[in-house]
């Protein structure tokens, strides 16, 4: 530090002679020989008692004089020292400022020299057609002029000259890459307007020229390199082979996997070099096979990659990022429009479906070879591994979708089902096991039979289905539940559940379906509500034992419903829907006979007209339902429903006569003969049967289906009688007459058929 501060002033020039370090070292010895002195002074004053005043007053007088000595120094030191310091300092920072200065034009210069000479050399290889060399000069350009950006004193406007030239010399440099783009791959493509069918396709061609040597195919091609390194260099090349893929899928490619009598072909023309182009041919296949839709991409891909995306950039062939742009849509339409055709529609031939997965592995494997696809499984390959689960959802939705349409067909179209109707139900597969017990089974069957040879035994027909008349689509809806379950038998685990989960849904599909699509038709005619519920029993019937035929085939677990748990459901379904329409009837009826005007005062010609129309209206309307559920119904079903229908209407008239206050003679002979005239016509609406003959046994027994028939027919009698034979038929309460009247009806009956009079007194007291 001394020698610093001794350089210092000496470089000022006015520090005097002697040294300042000289003169501390001085003061220095002086202030140890007075240290010592002064020591010594104690020593002897304190410590040996001598008497040393003089001696100690000169020591304060040197003491003193040192002291001076040192503030004079220390005075020097701050006044002049620090001062010729302080501008030293200043002096430096000045110079020191002005070679940063003069540093930071030097490398303007330098940066400005580096510009212009990668210009220059980006211009000549520009020309020469070297893109891959223009590419990294202009690169280097731009790096200049970004380093002179970085500096806060440089000059904006040459910035902005230069930052302008860099631009338009990008897009130029971008614009003859264009060019060259275009030269390699030139597309003849149809009017987007046009694309409406294969034809419009054939007008596609795509011709490949890669500049490379026509004397030596195998010399390496520097301008295709050097035209896709110096795109990678702008960051253009995605940009353009993401569009090159887009009209590679849209013109070719889609086509290709969506048109089996499209094909394409590889040609070889002088000045056009390899022109890939589409033609057809006659093919009547709907949709195409993948081994041939396979084939025909590799065949474009394999052309590209030779004369385009074979070529490597920074250890990644092209065609890589033409597959990473291709490969998720063109999977998808090959699934979509090819894959998801070839899914078989029979468990038979899924053991023929490796094959199909085969060529999908070697369609992958060639193109991982040319570098299109990465990685070790993909979707396409997955897709077509899961076949069993494809073929379950195929199988599962053409089922839904056939039977939906069986549902909302025409239920007018009918089959006539017999006793002896069995569904047409497969040869099952014999189970392996179980021989031993089977046979036991059978020794004990046949033991069993022998002990009951004797005993009383059921009918052959007492579980089977009584004559009547099905939808044929109920029929053929039955028929394809038992083809679908007949492929769950032979099926996988996991494809054998989900088809019997549809089966079951198909079922499902009916309670919804039918009663809903066919609502107000179901309503307005009364033929379709008698074959709807004839179709709903008959499902009814054939779902008891469906589950109990299939169960020991089929991969379910126990306590499993199968189709029992359906069965109520549907009884009830068809029980809801002929109530309904029986509720329709029997309103109709109640609104005919209600213009009757109550059946009283018939001696009015205008009343017993109308109440005459009344009664052969509803006649008729019983005659038309019989004819129309007539062999349509089963029997027993017929007999109730007609019988219930004409016990509303004789029911109806017999209260509308009871409330009768007042019955002339004349009144009494016209009900009679209105209720002659149901009971003679009643009867002849039963004929559950097309033969007239066999229809007699069931007009007589009418009063077994028609509760209030007998009430009816006493009634009857009883408006065309004289008192004493009502009395007589009254029989003190033990005739036919008592039992289907009441004592107090009688009389209120006997008050109003006859005046009062001494007779009528003496039958009223008869009737108890």
């Amino acid at each position: 530090m001394a020698s610093f501060v001794t350089e210092v002033l000496a470089s000022s020039g006015k520090l005097e002679k002697d040294d300042l370090a000289s003169k501390i070292s001085k003061l220095s010895r002086k202030v140890d020989e007075t240290k010592e002195e002064l020591s010594d002074m104690i020593n002897k004053k304190y410590n040996e008692f001598i008497p040393s005043m003089d001696a100690a007053e000169e020591l304060m007088d040197q003491v003193e004089a040192v002291s001076k000595d040192i503030d004079l120094l220390k005075s020097f030191i701050e006044n002049e020292v620090q001062q010729n310091l302080h501008e030293a300092v200043t002096e430096y920072a000045k110079l020191k400022q002005q070679l940063e200065k003069n540093t930071a034009v030097i490398s303007m210069l330098q940066h400005l020299q580096e510009f212009d000479t990668a210009m220059e050399e980006y211009h000549k290889t520009l020309q020469e057609k070297k893109y891959e060399a223009a590419a990294k000069q202009l690169g280097k350009a731009r790096g200049s002029v970004e380093a002179l950006k970085a500096r806060k004193d440089s000059e904006l406007p040459l910035l902005k000259a230069l930052s302008s030239e860099i631009t338009v010399q990008r897009e130029n440099l971008i614009y003859h890459l264009g060019e060259e783009w275009k030269k390699l791959a030139v597309w003849k493509l149809p009017p987007a307007k046009e694309l409406n069918g294969m034809e419009s396709f054939l007008t596609t061609a795509l011709h490949l020229n890669s500049g490379e040597s026509k004397e030596d195919k195998h010399t390496p091609n520097h301008l295709l390199s050097s035209v896709l390194q110096a795109l990678v260099i702008q960051g253009e090349l995605h940009k353009k082979i993401k569009l090159f893929g887009q009209v590679l899928l849209k013109y070719m490619l889609k086509p290709l996997i969506m048109y089996p009598s499209l094909l394409v072909e590889v040609g070889e023309q002088l000045e056009q070099g390899t022109v890939l182009s589409l033609h057809s041919e006659e093919n009547q296949v709907e949709h195409p096979a993948p081994a041939e839709v396979y084939t025909k991409i590799l065949i474009v891909l394999k052309t590209l990659h030779e004369h385009l995306f074979g070529t490597s950039i920074d250890d990644k062939k092209v065609s890589a990022i033409l597959g990473d742009q291709i490969w998720e849509e063109m999977s998808d339409c090959i699934i979509r429009e090819c894959l998801l055709y070839s899914i078989p529609t029979n468990s038979s031939q899924l053991a023929a479906y490796d094959t199909v997965i085969k060529e999908t592995e070697d369609f992958e494997n060639h193109l991982k070879d040319m570098g299109y696809l990465s990685g070790d499984s993909t979707d396409l390959l997955k897709y077509a591994r899961n076949v069993n689960c494809h073929f379950a959802s195929k199988k599962c939705q053409d089922v839904i979708v056939a039977a939906r349409k069986l549902m909302t067909s025409e239920m007018h179209n009918t089959v006539k089902i017999s006793p002896d109707y069995k569904l047409a139900i497969p040869k099952l597969p014999n189970l392996g096991g179980g021989s031993r017990e089977k046979q036991e089974v059978k020794r004990s069957g046949h033991c069993d039979q022998q002990i009951l040879e004797n005993e009383k035994q059921l009918g052959q027909r007492t579980l089977c289905l009584p004559v009547c008349r099905i939808s044929e689509s109920v029929q053929q809806l039955m028929e394809l539940a038992i083809k679908t379950l007949s492929e769950a038998v032979g099926s996988s685990p996991q494809c054998g559940f989900q088809l019997f989960y549809t089966t079951r849904n198909i079922f499902h599909l009916f309670y919804d379906v039918v009663p809903t699509y066919h609502k107000d038709n179901l309503l307005k005619f009364p033929h379709l509500a008698a074959i709807q519920h004839n179709n709903c029993m008959f499902l009814a019937h054939h779902l008891l034992t469906l589950g109990h035929q299939f169960r020991p085939h089929l991969p379910l677990k126990d306590g499993v419903a199968y189709f029992v748990d359906l069965v109520p459901g549907f009884r009830r379904l068809g029980a809801q829907c002929f109530v309904a329409q029986m509720n329709v009837q029997k309103a109709e009826m109640l609104e005919r006979l209600s213009t009757a005007r109550n059946f009283s005062n018939l001696d009015d010609e205008d009343n017993y007209s109308a109440a005459s129309k009344a009664v052969r209206q509803v006649i008729h309307q019983l005659k038309r339902l019989g004819k129309v559920w007539q062999d349509v119904l089963p029997v027993n079903i017929y007999c109730k429903s007609m019988g219930t229908l004409l016990n509303t209407a004789i029911s109806e008239l017999i209260n509308k006569i009871m409330m009768l206050e007042d019955i002339s003679t004349e009144d009494g002979e016209r009900l009679h003969t209105l209720c002659q005239t149901i009971l003679e016509e009643g009867p002849l609406v039963f004929t559950p049967l097309p033969e007239e003959n066999k229809n007699k046994k069931y007009q007589e027994e009418v009063p077994v289906y028609v509760k209030k028939w007998m009430t009816f027919k006493e009634l009857s009698i009883v408006l065309h009688a004289s008192l004493q034979e009502i009395v007589d038929r009254w029989a003190e309460g033990k005739g036919p007459l008592a039992q289907e009247f009441s004592s107090s009806e009688m009389k209120s009956l006997i008050r109003a058929l006859f005046q009062n009079t001494d007779r009528r007194a003496i039958a009223l007291t008869k009737i108890k």
